[in-house]
């Protein structure tokens, strides 16, 4: 007999079990925020733990930006332009929310050794919740850097020759 494929809707069925077991955000929600859709694809009996990741993938990708623009060493020609047009507020925020991530990087490793589905749920909606505050933040800083973008770029910028 031939096994039948999950689709999007199934996958939707098993998140809204546990997103009543643990009072976890709405899964359109997460899967505006962090593409959790993608998962649906893969085939577990730990679907706290595959939501986690991709959570986590999304996450971990800002947290390496923020650490870039605070610490450029070996930085991309990139992170040295948007360094340039960071005020000392935007700096300041953005070391807040380095500090933010860096403490939900502790968590992450050790759920990453232990699984524990609970654990996983609360990781989860922690991890929305942080996420909804600092992509605030995030977006601010990123629309200051945009709009100075072509004033401070094209003044300073005389390029590899001159």
């Amino acid at each position: 007999m031939a096994k039948k494929e999950k689709t999007l809707e199934d996958f939707k069925q098993e998140y809204k079990k546990i997103q009543e077991k643990y009072s976890l955000p709405s899964f359109e929600n997460l899967n505006e925020d962090f593409g959790i859709e993608k998962a649906s694809e893969l085939e577990t009996d730990l679907l706290p733990r595959e939501i986690r990741k991709f959570i986590w993938d999304k996450i971990v990708n800002y947290l390496r930006l923020i650490e870039g623009l605070l610490n450029p060493v070996n930085a991309p020609m990139f992170i040295f332009s948007v360094i340039k047009l960071l005020g000392v507020e935007e700096k300041r925020r953005l070391s807040e929310i380095y500090k933010k991530l860096t403490k939900t990087e502790i968590k992450v490793i050790a759920l990453d050794l232990n699984f524990d589905e609970k654990k996983e749920a609360e990781f989860i909606k922690n991890s929305y919740g942080i996420w909804q505050e600092i992509k605030k933040d995030l977006v601010d800083i990123m629309e200051k850097v945009y709009n100075k973008w072509d004033d401070k770029i094209e003044a300073t910028t005389k390029g590899y020759f001159g």
